[in-house]
């Protein structure tokens, strides 16, 4: 009698999808073509996250457990490495299974959570032809951990906002006074009216600190590489350790096109000569004239890492890199071939957004 009554009401309901979130051992339901993200945000879980449309990698997740449907290409954002090793995107993805168990990659227990400011931009200093120093002062004292970023929004701008990486040593009590290295991207909004002068004065929203890439603690020698404006997360992460006085070994590698895309190199040089341990430091250029009068390295920054810190040992040694994304990919290749864990490379990728939108990120994947 009973499968005859469940047979005329269309029998029972289809259960709810469940996963469950590790550490905290968490368990939700989803609904329909809901991802992870947007079932944890709604029954109020604290999990990482910033854009939502799987570019920044806040929200970079581990499958313990289960198969998920990929909204869009992880591969963007994650490397292959971390593809491999079970490594998704919480906001791009939707469980195919009843039971699926994920672990969140970072839990960032030690980050202060974001706030919304309000800003203006008091200065701006060429770098080079295409990267200006820009110093923003807000209605109140910012906090951010070394290696963070903000992210920024005109009144005239709609959808996400820009996202840029703070460029100097954060203060105990906070500051008012912030210090960001932008790069301008042809035909985006933001950065086209930075560089035009139309954002002086004028009143920016400001959402603050976002991201994961910091330093982790420990002695273990550090191998830097940066490209481009991605300066910004390493100076403010190595001006805070002197400040701190951070007894570690770092070698930096800064990959550029020409020497015109050099910047920052006497900030660099004071750090090397007031470091408490070995400090090297190396610029690499990658389209400088054959003719020209540099007497440096040439090439790809990434080909470099082996020959300049010799006697490393890889197993114990951290990678920070910050960037473009295919620089980042060769770096994680390059440091895993060489026996770098995984797990000690952290990075923040530097990926250019839409036609209309300038960076998606001053620093968006971050791990």
């Amino acid at each position: 009698m009973r499968g005859i009554i469940k047979s005329l009401l269309g029998g029972t309901a289809k259960p709810k999808p469940v996963v469950e979130i590790r550490p905290q051992g968490i368990r939700i339901e989803l609904s329909s073509g809901e991802t992870i993200l947007q079932a944890a945000l709604a029954q109020g879980v604290a999990y990482p996250h910033n854009c939502t449309v799987g570019t920044c990698g806040s929200c970079k997740t581990h499958l313990s457990k289960g198969a998920v449907k990929a909204l869009s290409d992880f591969g963007y954002t994650l490397s292959k490495q971390e593809l491999a090793a079970g490594f998704i995107l919480a906001c791009q993805s939707v469980p195919r299974e009843a039971l699926t168990v994920v672990e969140i990659a970072d839990l960032g227990a030690d980050l202060p959570p974001p706030e919304s400011f309000s800003g203006r931009v008091v200065s701006t200093e060429s770098l080079t032809h295409d990267i200006v120093k820009v110093v923003v002062e807000t209605d109140r004292p910012v906090k951010f951990v070394a290696g963070q970023y903000a992210t920024f929004r005109t009144s005239e701008m709609t959808g996400r906002g820009r996202n840029y990486s703070f460029a100097e040593a954060p203060q105990r009590a906070g500051s008012k006074t912030l210090t960001f290295f932008v790069r301008k991207v042809p035909g985006g909004k933001f950065t086209e009216a930075l560089f035009g002068g139309k954002l002086s004065g004028q009143t920016l929203g400001i959402e603050a600190p976002h991201g994961s890439f910091r330093l982790r603690p420990g002695n273990a020698p550090m191998i830097c590489i940066v490209g481009g404006s991605g300066l910004a997360p390493l100076i403010s992460v190595l001006e805070d350790m002197r400040k701190r006085r951070v007894r570690r070994s770092c070698t930096l590698l800064f990959g550029a096109r020409t020497q015109s895309d050099l910047y920052a190199l006497d900030q660099i040089g004071n750090l090397a000569s007031s470091w408490l341990e070995s400090f090297s430091f190396t610029p690499v250029l990658s389209h400088e004239p054959p003719d020209s009068d540099w007497m440096g390295e040439r090439g790809w920054v990434t080909d470099f890492i082996a020959n300049k810190v010799p006697g490393t040992a890889w197993d114990r040694a951290e990678g920070y890199m910050c960037g473009p994304p295919p620089m980042i990919d060769r770096g994680i290749s390059t440091l895993i071939e060489l026996g770098m864990p995984l797990g000690n490379i952290h990075y923040d990728k530097f990926t250019d957004g839409p036609p209309d939108g300038d960076a998606a990120s001053g620093g968006t994947t971050a791990t």
